[in-house]
């Protein structure tokens, strides 16, 4: 198995379709152009607001790219599935009514005619989902494609860094890192790398890549991480990590080497760097600022005491920028409250439900434990972030433990072999033998008769 693993194979008797996090051929089944389609729907996530990028960028032209890739998502998605195969589920489902509450309240043009465009784009996001559930069967494929995604997303970040290290790191931001080719903050860096580096983790333990080839993916996306300075994908690394693999401790020597050691490594280093790793938390913070998580306490007191008509109350205000007054709420729960009302609430608690209960119910497997990491990570990162009622990373997070904790689909049957009637020596005897296997019967003069 050692062998095997320096090799960069997998073990004998398991899945042979890739060594390499992000590389390699797809499971049988599986058209190539799906990992194109979870591409575009990742550069659709992306985002336009951010950071100054050292080529200046109109923000109409990343949202021409970024809604572009979506079309296109939706259309590669379509002529891949022609005759419209899903598979059922639960968590589509709860997306799809989400945008009931959605559309009445933007109809309402509280948010302007932005809010009917953020719906329709949400619909053709959900609808590639419902599209791409044909081929969600609880195997890695759709793993891999996430990881190669954000890694290159990764990639342009850390090019950017060299290019401009006084644009990759202003002070507008504290000199944490952020995107210097492309508009991305600080926490988006953060939590693209924290994700894949969950998922490589927990692919290193389950045999489905080699160390090389993770510690490829692993060793850089920690470095941006720590640039970022970016606390809630930390904690929602290290809790989700501890929560997948405590679901494999019990039937994996892996996990449980793994596990002993990352605690040995924990403890070693809360006690001889304490100060260098609770100067990195504070980012040069106060302890009141703190507390008060830079300010986003006050924008969620001002939301919560907003008048509210019972409409308002149980629909929202439409969909727009997760923002309240001019200031981000960087809450998902509240930033549902304020667009989709209670009903939203409801559904994407809903979610977190659903994809909880089938992930404890599955037995423990590499698939379930991805899920369980990508759930409690989008459940930690509701807290300070937004972006559960709309199209974003989080739901191509959670939609990617969707397609884990799907059963594969059953193999078609096999046809029933010919009823035939038991062959004994006296009918064998009594039959008659089938018309092509008779012989000519030669003919005979009348004279050789005689």
């Amino acid at each position: 198995m050692d062998q095997d693993l320096r090799r960069g194979g997998p073990p004998a008797g398991q899945d042979t379709a890739d060594t390499r996090p992000g590389a390699g051929p797809l499971p049988a089944g599986t058209p190539r152009t799906v990992g194109i389609v979870w591409g575009l729907l990742i550069l659709n996530t992306l985002g336009s607001a951010g950071a100054k990028t050292v080529i200046p960028l109109p923000r109409s032209l990343i949202q021409l790219v970024t809604m572009g890739a979506l079309v296109a998502a939706f259309t590669l998605a379509l002529a891949l599935n022609l005759r419209l195969r899903i598979r059922p589920s639960a968590f589509v489902l709860l997306l799809t009514l989400l945008l009931v509450p959605s559309l009445i309240s933007s109809l309402q043009l509280e948010s302007g005619l932005g809010a009917l465009f953020r719906c329709a784009r949400l619909a053709l996001f959900i609808g590639t989902l419902w599209l791409l559930t044909r081929w969600w069967d609880g195997g890695p494929a759709f793993v891999r494609h996430h990881i190669r995604m954000y890694f290159a997303v990764l990639g342009s970040v850390a090019a950017g860094a060299v290019v401009s290290p006084g644009a990759a790191m202003p002070e507008l931001y504290g000199g944490r890192l952020v995107g210097a080719l492309w508009p991305l903050t600080p926490p988006q860096i953060g939590q693209y790398a924290a994700v894949i580096i969950g998922l490589t983790v927990l692919l290193v333990l389950g045999r489905r890549t080699d160390r090389t080839s993770a510690a490829v993916v692993i060793v850089p996306s920690l470095v941006l991480l720590a640039l970022t300075h970016t606390r809630t994908a930390t904690l929602g690394l290290l809790i989700g990590l501890v929560l997948a693999i405590g679901s494999l401790v019990l039937t994996s020597a892996a996990a449980r080497r793994f596990f002993t050691w990352a605690v040995l490594i924990a403890v070693v280093a809360a006690v001889g760097f304490a100060s260098a790793l609770r100067t990195w938390f504070l980012r040069g913070q106060s302890q009141e600022n703190l507390t008060s998580l830079t300010g986003r306490a006050k924008v969620w007191d001002a939301l919560l005491a907003a008048p509210r008509s019972t409409g308002e109350e149980l629909f929202g205000m439409g969909l727009g920028d997760k923002s309240f007054g001019g200031l981000p709420i960087d809450n998902s729960w509240l930033a549902v409250y304020q667009e989709q009302g209670w009903i939203g609430v409801t559904l994407v608690a809903a979610v977190f439900v659903v994809l909880g209960g089938v992930a404890l119910l599955r037995p423990p497997s590499l698939a379930r434990a991805c899920a369980i990491f990508l759930i409690s990570y989008c459940a930690i990162a509701s807290y300070t972030e937004a972006g559960l009622g709309d199209a974003s990373p989080y739901l191509l997070h959670l939609a990617l433990a969707a397609s884990l904790l799907t059963a594969p689909a059953p193999a078609p049957p096999l046809p029933a072999p010919v009823a035939t009637a038991p062959t004994t020596a006296f009918t064998t005897v009594l039959a008659k033998p089938p018309a092509t296997s008779r012989t000519p019967r030669r003919r005979v003069p009348r004279w050789a008769r005689d």
